[in-house]
């Protein structure tokens, strides 16, 4: 055999068929020839010989198919079964459209909430070895990841044999000088090795060098990607130059790649070494830093912990006073950035795919009515010699060519949803999620699409040719396809149906509960008027006002100057806005108390005196501050209800006094009044025990202005702002908003709003498509029942008859689906407790209004039939059949 011969053998049977054919038909002739031979051997006469071999042989065309069948796939019969599909769908645009758009909606929908889940859960933070990285805080009774003093990280970072580097970061804000004014801009202060713990590598010079982070330091600063191109003009000779920064002069030694991501940190425009340490810093008690620390080879999470408790539980006996009660936290730094996000991404995943398995119950429904239509083609084929095989491969085409379309439109619908979605995101939240940035069709998006629309070919090939393969060919041959549809489908359909209804009522559920939940979180009691009330946050240089005196002056005259604006009915200054954190926080000692080192947190607040008035605070016993009483007198505190119920349970607390741990005289102060609870935390938050100081008597560089106004807030922040500047052109100036603004924009309100829009469409639109399924179901029984209702009508049957026959049959199957939903919805609700505000999981109110609003949708689609039902004319029906 030559080369040519050996390569024409390899060449597959789909492209060499003439071929095949001649060689079958001289084998069949060969083996019909020796069965004629040996006939005649036993004595049959010629015809009867040929006659007997030819029968025991069989139908040669027969044959021929079954050799073609077993020895090789035929790329013909490929685009015989395209072309079949293609003019199937044609000649029924109404069953194709409908499908490919159900599926399209639920694979488009499911893989773009699928691209959120895994920019954050799956893909890996864009650090070097980032399963080495651990968030390292310390651990108190109130706070289970609190800062780290830096006193205790120098320490940690010394006595530790578990992190190979271990750095700490803060928030800082500068005023940043340039020809245009003062502006204030975000920044962070690091550890010198900070950078290389995350494996970054700078776009353009360099990072920090070891060292560079100590008190002597020189000043330098690394700028971010976006500070380089908006500030800088790109400029690759950027490195080496100065920039002022809060009244010093700081050399830039690098610029970030534009890929870094730091979520902490994210919307930091400069970067730079810890350096001198802050007033809060040269006390061991005040705790202001986040270390991040990368594990040694071998080491694991938890020996690293046990490591830093020791640590922990030798500092605690060192240092009773300021360390006892304070533990170690170490969670991978994954955690940090994404935990909280977790429940509610995986709860909505949890939506988009209970949306998926309606659109799949619904495209499933239509295969069965269709595979029941076409009863009578199926068996047709099959005694015309159709194998099951063939009949299918038929069917998986056919699903195929509905799989591919659905697919594309899936795909394009994903890509606009992930769009649509990350700009609806408000970019205040944007700045601590860095993973939306990787929100798009990737690799494991496009799997996860490649696996719905497999699923959805074997959905729509196998839905058919498992209902075929159970029925006998002559069925198909003896019943009409309307009569074999009709009965099938009141046995199969309904419980499509009620499978929709029941992932409808938790798809509903989980909507109403978190809508509840964001509405008592944004209507939770808040102890003061946020109605007519702007704010602005304010950074006065530290250079220009570092005596107690001239901050005093400052506030002095910005309350002059604003309250002389029209329209301003009070003006007040406070370190921190309501509705904020519960930050910023005092260790308190009550005099006369019993006290054995225990920390006693409580939130600490520096207000002018007209603060609490502009809030419209109610002041529950004694008197608030007065605008004479200044570092020159007695220091005097104001506290809340909370502070008062927890440490002075049963008495009075006016004329008691408050100090730190050791009662330092200095630190000693008097409670003059005490207030409602005023919410300082977030909304979903706890009320703490809160303290307010006189702000004249402990300034600050960093305040809030207060402002009360006669008509509409909105209207009075530019002019806020620019009375602010004109005080002093230095003053750096951000964060105006009204306080509905700030609870609307909450992290809280923003996220439970997030997750109560997306869940509630995907119940709207499980709602709209169980529905549409159960309208099917009854409209198509009334259709096959036509002559049974004409004959019910003919011997005397009234239409409320008709009307009941036909309601009841709907109201079964939404009495089961809904009564089954109810109990799955409260198990799954279960597990969205830790995304709910103030609505326990199984709030009756909203299963009742759930079950009434599915119940009344179902009841009033299965009314038109029923109405179609009821005015069918005995006459025509009959004559019809």
């Amino acid at each position: 055999m030559n080369r040519w011969t050996a390569f024409l053998n390899r060449i597959p049977m789909v492209f060499r068929r003439g071929r095949f054919r001649n060689e079958l038909d001289e084998e069949m002739g060969f083996h019909r020839a020796e069965a004629e031979r040996e006939l005649r051997a036993q004595g049959m006469s010629v015809e009867a010989a040929r006659r007997a071999a030819a029968i025991r042989f069989g139908n040669p065309a027969h044959v021929r198919e079954q050799s073609h069948e077993v020895v090789g796939f035929r790329v013909e019969t490929v685009f015989q079964d395209l072309r079949f599909a293609v003019r199937q769908l044609r000649n029924n645009p109404g069953f194709g459209v409908t499908a490919i758009l159900i599926l399209v909606l639920g694979m488009g929908v499911s893989v773009a909430i699928f691209g959120f889940v895994d920019a954050a859960l799956l893909q890996p933070l864009p650090y070097a070895a980032p399963d080495r990285l651990m968030a390292v805080d310390e651990r108190s009774a109130n706070w289970p990841h609190s800062n780290l003093s830096r006193a205790d990280y120098e320490d940690w970072k010394r006595m530790n044999r578990s992190f190979s580097a271990l750095e700490v970061y803060t928030g800082t804000g500068y005023l940043l000088r340039s020809s245009s004014g003062t502006e204030p801009v975000p920044g962070r202060r690091v550890s010198a090795g900070f950078f290389d713990t995350l494996g970054t590598r700078m776009l353009l010079g360099r990072g920090f060098r070891p060292g560079e982070d100590r008190p002597e330091g020189a000043k330098i600063v690394v700028l971010s990607y976006g500070t380089w191109l908006k500030r800088f003009g790109a400029r690759r000779d950027v490195v080496g130059q100065s920039v002022n920064l809060s009244g010093a002069d700081y050399t830039i030694v690098g610029v970030l790649p534009r890929d870094f991501a730091f979520a902490p940190g994210r919307d930091s425009e400069f970067w730079s070494p810890l350096l001198s340490k802050s007033q809060c810093e040269l006390r061991r008690s005040c705790h202001n830093l986040d270390g991040v620390g990368r594990l040694r080879d071998g080491v694991t999470m938890q020996q690293a912990l046990a490591d830093l408790s020791g640590i922990a539980a030798q500092l605690e006996r060192q240092y009773p006073g300021s360390n006892q009660g304070q533990g170690a936290s170490i969670i991978p730094l994954a955690e940090l950035i994404v935990g909280y996000v977790r429940p509610i991404l995986l709860t909505l995943l949890a939506g988009a795919a209970l949306l998926l398995m309606i659109a799949c119950v619904n495209v499933a429904s239509l295969m069965l009515v269709r595979a029941e239509t076409r009863r009578r083609e199926m068996a047709v084929r099959g005694a015309l010699g159709a194998t099951p095989a063939r009949m299918m491969r038929q069917f998986v085409t056919e699903g195929l060519v509905l799989a591919v379309a659905a697919s594309a439109g899936g795909l394009l619908a994903a890509a606009g949803i992930m769009r649509l979605l990350r700009d609806l995101i408000p970019k205040s939240v944007m700045v601590h999620l860095p993973f939306l940035d990787n929100v798009r069709l990737n690799a494991h998006t496009w799997i996860a699409a490649a696996a719905i629309a497999l699923c959805a070919t074997l959905l729509m090939g196998a839905t058919p040719t498992l209902r075929l393969s159970l029925q006998r060919m002559r069925d198909g041959l003896s019943e009409g396809g309307r009569t074999a549809a009709s009965r099938f489908w009141q046995r199969m359909g309904a419980n499509l149906v009620v499978v929709e209804l029941v992932i409808a009522v938790v798809l509903l559920v989980g909507a109403g509960l978190l809508g509840k939940s964001l509405y008592r979180l944004l209507h939770v009691e808040t102890g003061f008027d946020v109605s007519h009330l702007a704010t602005a946050q304010v950074i006065a240089s530290e250079t220009m006002y570092a005596k107690p005196e001239q901050k005093i002056a400052l506030y002095r005259e910005i309350q002059r100057r604003v309250s002389a604006l029209p329209g301003v009915q009070s003006v007040g200054l406070a370190s921190d806005v309501p509705l904020q954190c519960n930050c910023d926080t005092d260790w308190i000692r009550i005099v006369g108390k019993p006290f054995h080192g225990e920390h006693n947190e409580v939130n600490q607040r520096d207000v002018s005196p007209a603060y609490l008035p502009t809030l419209k605070a109610r002041l529950i016993r004694g008197r608030l501050m007065t605008g004479d009483e200044d570092a020159s007198k007695p220091s005097v505190i104001v506290i809340n209800q909370t502070l008062a119920r927890k440490y002075f349970p049963g008495e009075d607390p006016i004329g008691q006094k408050i100090g730190n741990g050791a009662l330092d005289p200095n630190s000693l102060r008097q409670i003059i009044g005490v207030v409602a609870d005023i919410r300082e935390g977030g909304l979903d938050n706890d009320i703490w025990p809160a303290e307010y100081k006189s702000i004249y008597q402990d300034q600050d560089n960093y305040f809030a202005v207060a402002v009360r106004t006669y008509q509409d807030e909105k209207a009075i922040l530019p002019v806020l702002v620019d009375v602010l500047r004109k005080v002093d052109p230095n003053l750096g100036v951000y964060g105006e908003a009204t306080m509905l603004q700030q609870m609307d924009s909450s992290q809280a309100a923003l996220i439970h709003s997030f997750s109560t829009w997306l869940v509630g469409g995907f119940a709207v639109m499980a709602l709209v498509l169980s529905v549409v399924g159960l309208y099917g179901v009854i409209a198509y029984s009334v259709s096959q029942r036509t002559r049974e209702i004409g004959v019910r009508m003919a011997l005397g049957a009234q239409r409320g008859t008709v009307y009941q026959m036909v309601m009841r049959q709907a109201g079964w199957l939404t009495l089961i689906g809904v009564g089954t939903g109810l109990g799955c919805a409260i198990g799954t609700s279960m597990l969205m407790r830790d995304v709910l505000f103030g609505v326990a999981a199984w709030d009756v109110q909203t299963l009742a209004a759930v079950a009434a609003i599915l119940g009344g949708a179902s009841l009033l689609a299965s009314f038109l039939p029923a109405m179609r039902a009821a005015s069918v004319n005995p006459c025509d029906a009959l004559r019809a059949e």
